[in-house]
C-alpha cells in the first residue's frame, strides 16, 4: 500500500532514517547495531509538547518509552491523590517504573508530563522480555535505569523524611534546573506547591527566605539559581 502513494513512501523513509539517526545520536555507544535497527523497525515516534501528559495513573501500558529528546516529570500519588515530584527522565533515559508495570502486565502507577518539549521512541511491550534473552546490552540498560530509578526514589523518600521544607525547595529548584539545562526557570509558586505537596504560602515565605540568603532570585515567575548563573 505504501508503494502505491511514492510522497507517503518517501516521507515514510525519511522518517525512520531520522529516528534511525537519533537512536544512534543518543544510543549508540548502549546498544550494538542489530538492537538499534529493531528499533527502527518497529519503535514508533512521539512528540509532546511541554505540560502534556504522557501517561496517567491506572493506564494500561503497552508500549515503553526511550526518551530522545527533551525532559519527563514522574509524579507518584498517594491514598488521598496528594501529588509528589519521584524524579526526572532525560535524554537517553527510560523510565523503570514502566518497565515495572510493563514486565508485571500491570497498571501504571505513576503519571508522566513533558517538563519541556520532548520527543520519544515508543517500544511495544512485547518486546521487553524477548531483547533480555537476545541482546546483551539491553538487559545491561534495563538493570541500569532500576539501579538509577531506585537510587533517585530513596534520594526522595529521605528528602522527605529527612530534610526541612526549606531544603527540599531549594533542591527541588537546582534540580528542575540541571534538567532544563538552564540557570534560569519559568514557574509559578502553585506548580512547586503542587510537585512538592504543600502550600502556595510555605512556598512565597521559603522563596522570599531563599532570596534573602542568596541563593535565588525571582521576579514574577521566573526563577534564577544563583549558583548556576554565568559569573559576571
Amino acid at each position: 500500500m505504501l508503494l502505491s502513494n511514492p510522497i507517503h513512501y518517501r516521507n515514510f523513509v525519511i522518517r525512520k532514517f531520522e529516528m534511525k539517526e537519533k537512536l544512534k545520536e543518543r544510543y549508540q555507544f548502549v546498544f550494538e547495531e542489530a538492537l538499534l535497527d529493531e528499533m527502527v523497525r518497529i519503535g514508533i515516534p512521539k512528540h509532546f509538547k511541554k505540560g502534556i501528559s504522557l501517561m496517567e495513573i491506572g493506564d494500561r501500558l503497552e508500549y515503553m518509552p526511550l526518551v530522545i529528546e527533551g525532559a519527563i516529570r514522574i509524579m507518584g500519588e498517594d491514598e488521598k491523590s496528594n501529588e509528589i515530584l519521584l524524579y526526572y527522565l532525560e535524554t537517553g533515559d527510560s523510565c523503570a517504573m514502566t518497565m515495572s508495570c510493563c514486565m508485571g502486565n500491570r497498571k501504571s502507577s505513576i503519571r508522566a508530563l513533558a517538563e519541556q518539549d520532548t520527543s520519544l521512541i515508543m517500544i511495544p511491550i512485547r518486546m521487553m522480555e524477548e531483547w533480555i534473552i537476545k541482546y546483551r546490552t539491553w538487559r545491561a540498560f534495563v538493570f541500569e535505569s532500576y539501579d538509577t530509578r531506585m537510587s533517585e526514589l530513596l534520594e526522595a523518600i529521605d528528602a522527605l523524611a529527612f530534610h526541612n521544607m526549606e531544603e527540599r525547595l531549594y533542591k527541588y529548584l537546582r534540580d528542575k534546573a540541571m534538567v532544563l539545562r538552564s540557570h534560569q526557570i519559568e514557574i509559578t509558586h502553585y506548580q512547586i506547591a503542587n510537585d512538592l505537596n504543600t502550600s502556595r504560602v510555605v512556598v512565597s515565605r521559603l522563596m522570599k527566605k531563599l532570596n534573602l540568603d542568596g541563593k535565588i532570585t525571582y521576579n514574577r515567575n521566573q526563577v534564577e539559581i544563583r549558583e548556576f548563573a554565568p559569573k559576571k
